[in-house]
């Protein structure tokens, strides 16, 4: 059985995120840019970015990943970067919280996704397998249309930039055995033992 605990993010990885973005996250302000944020989880830290319009990132981080994270999502979204939280990191941490209790199934937050049209038709067939459900790579890919495009499809599951929102941790190899994952297989594993009902151990203060 995996063993499930909350942990709180290390005051480095704060005093990392006030080095990247200039400030500690605040209260957004209305400045037009991505807004960042960290968040505690069960499985450490997640980096949380949002536009206007929604969330557009979600991460594992640690401070020797941070830098690169923030300038990648800028880039990616062609905005500057902004410590801050609006109402979409406001409501995707009260939806996070409820996920990791087991008391949501399915995320309403907007969310935002530049991509490919393939990109985009990939991370639509994520969203839509069931919590507690996992489907292979070559099943989304016969689900497309495109039964040989499976590495294609391991391409572009890798590429989603909104984890467990989008939930690319339901992927595995037609052999059942978990395949890879960007955050380690220890926390694709942690994430589906969740689903499958073992809770993680949430502090009590």
């Amino acid at each position: 059985m995996t063993t499930f605990t909350f942990s709180i993010p290390p005051v480095s990885f704060g005093e990392a995120f006030e080095n990247v973005l200039g400030r500690s996250p605040g209260e957004a302000d209305g400045e037009v840019g991505l807004y960042l944020t960290w968040i505690p989880s069960p499985i450490g830290p997640l980096l949380a970015g949002a536009t206007h319009d929604g969330i557009c990132m979600l991460e594992h981080s640690q401070p020797s990943t941070l830098a690169s994270q923030v300038a990648e999502a800028g880039k990616r979204l062609n905005l500057p970067t902004l410590a801050g939280r609006n109402e979409h990191l406001k409501r995707l941490e009260d939806e996070l919280a409820m996920y990791f209790e087991g008391r949501l199934q399915k995320f309403t937050v907007p969310l935002v996704t530049p991509g490919t049209p393939f990109q985009q038709k990939v991370w639509d067939a994520l969203a839509k397998i069931p919590y507690g459900e996992v489907r292979s790579y070559r099943e989304i890919a016969r689900q497309l249309g495109t039964p040989q495009a499976s590495r294609a499809v391991g391409q572009a599951n890798g590429n989603n930039r909104i984890m467990i929102a989008i939930p690319c941790h339901r992927v595995v190899n037609h052999d059942g055995q978990l395949g890879g994952y960007a955050y380690g297989l220890d926390i694709k594993r942690q994430l589906l033992d969740l689903e499958k009902g073992i809770l993680p151990s949430m502090p009590t203060a």
